[in-house]
Order: C-alpha cells, then sequence, then structure tokens
C-alpha cells in the first residue's frame, strides 16, 4: 500500500492506560475545538470554544481512513484528539461503524462535561472503555484547573458520570491530573472517587510538554496514599514501549510531545 495522509486517525502510540492505542480524532484536524481550556494541556489552547454537539466529520471519512490502515496490532481503537471527542454529535454511529467491521476494543477519552446528557452517554455506553476527567472537588477548583465554557458546571459533571456509571456495562477510568495547583485537593478528590466507585482510578501529571511542570514521582506516591482501597494506577509506574505512529507531526498535534526533543510541540 502506498504511504498517505491520514487526516482523522493517528498513532499508534503506547499508552500506559490502554496499551497500544490507535487514536480517532472525531473533531478537529486543525485548531483546538473544545469545551475546556484546561491549564496543562499538552495541546495548547482552546481557539474554538463550543459546548453544542455537532457533525464535524462523517463517519464514512473516518471508515476510509481506518480501512486503508495497514494490518497492525492495536489494543484499543480511541476517540480523543485535539479537541473533546463527545461535542461530534455522530460519535456513536462512528462507534458502531467500528464494531461493524470488527475493528477490535474501542476506548473514548472524555473531559466528561456533557456527561449528563442523555445522548452523550447513550454514544459512550457503546465502547468498551471510558476515560473521564476529574481534576476538581468543586465549581471553583474545575474553574481555576479545568476552565470550563459558561454553563458548564462540577455538580453537573459528577452527577453525570455518577449516572454514566450505574448503566454501563463497560469499564469506567477517572483520570485524575495532578499538578502544584490541585495536589492539596487529592483527598477531596479521592472521596468523591469512593462515590463513583470506578473500575479504575488514574493518577497522572504533565509528563508531555506543557506550561505546568510535573509534580515528582515522591508527591504523587504520597498522594496515592488518599486513594487507598481503590483500583489505583499512576503514570510513574506504568510500563512504557516504544511505538511508530503513522506520521509523528500529526500525532503531536493531537496527542502532545511523545518524542521529546524529536518532534516541536507546535510543529505544522
Amino acid at each position: 500500500m502506498e504511504p498517505r495522509e491520514f487526516k482523522y486517525i493517528y498513532g499508534p502510540v503506547y499508552s500506559w492506560r490502554l496499551g497500544m492505542s490507535l487514536g480517532i480524532d472525531p473533531v478537529t484536524q486543525k485548531s483546538k475545538i473544545c469545551n475546556f481550556d484546561c491549564v496543562y494541556c499538552q495541546l495548547g489552547r482552546t481557539v474554538q470554544w463550543t459546548t453544542q454537539r455537532e457533525e464535524f466529520v462523517s463517519v464514512d471519512a473516518i471508515m476510509e481512513e481506518i480501512h486503508a490502515l495497514a494490518p497492525m496490532a492495536i489494543d484499543y481503537y480511541t476517540f480523543s484528539g485535539r479537541g473533546e471527542p463527545t461535542l461530534a454529535k455522530n460519535l456513536g454511529a462512528m462507534i458502531q461503524a467500528l464494531r461493524q467491521a470488527g475493528k477490535g476494543k474501542i476506548a473514548v477519552i472524555t473531559n466528561a462535561a456533557l456527561i449528563d446528557q442523555p445522548d452523550v452517554q447513550k454514544d459512550l455506553s457503546l465502547a468498551d472503555f471510558v476515560l473521564v476527567k476529574l481534576d476538581a472537588c468543586d465549581q471553583a477548583s474545575l474553574e481555576a484547573i479545568d476552565v470550563p465554557a459558561s454553563g458548564i458546571t462540577f455538580l453537573n459533571i459528577v452527577d453525570g458520570i455518577k449516572s454514566f456509571q450505574r448503566n454501563f456495562s463497560g469499564r469506567l477510568a477517572l483520570q485524575m491530573m495532578f499538578m502544584a495547583g490541585n495536589i492539596s485537593l487529592a483527598a477531596r478528590i479521592a472521596e468523591l472517587a469512593r462515590e463513583i466507585r470506578p473500575d479504575e482510578i488514574q493518577l497522572n501529571t504533565p509528563l508531555r510538554p506543557s506550561v505546568v511542570s510535573p509534580v515528582s514521582e515522591e508527591e504523587l506516591k504520597a498522594l496515592k496514599k488518599h486513594f487507598t482501597g481503590l483500583p489505583v494506577v499512576t503514570v510513574y509506574e506504568a510500563e512504557r514501549k516504544e511505538a511508530r505512529p503513522l506520521d509523528d507531526k500529526a500525532t503531536v498535534r493531537r496527542h502532545g510531545n511523545f518524542k521529546k526533543g524529536k518532534v516541536h510541540l507546535n510543529a505544522p
């Protein structure tokens, strides 16, 4: 097969949470489209703000690229990318198309800003593994760390995650990004995690290039104690493997600089 440029899929990368992961971006090719502007985001500032779901990329366009891939070992086909994937109104149709094509396990990484909406829950329920963000413990910390669009509330996010968890037959993970701005909130976030009762809790810190510095391995190990008795994995303890992405620059735009010093974060 002739080498080609892929517009919507990227990677694969080796994810400490998902193994060998092929990324699928259902929202954007270029500018970041999101309903959050997280202070630690490795993809830069949010350029286009929206809380409305719409069709950004067609199901056919995604599946044409999936079918054009050369055979490779993939653990998860992961909806993520340069924006919030649940903003794609046709996310559920994309997941169903992948499922019908027999392409393997499917994951969605979401900031959970829209997870209180029934249509979003319906789409996410089609995945095998859903990873939702929980970096805060109240509205003030949500606004300080995740910087949500107007109208997004912490209460709706937590209630939405709980509601989704009660009816989801797949695997649910809470992903938490710790830094100086929220490390003191770990105990309160852990209490919320006990209420939600996820299948996994992922303690992370910005190890890929970011304007925010990561916490140390010792600091992350110390705050892990707040989660005693819960199913916790941490980024410092994770196995690391090399992967060969289809396109390094496209992967950096959507995943962050997975090869520090080799590919510039703002590469076009």
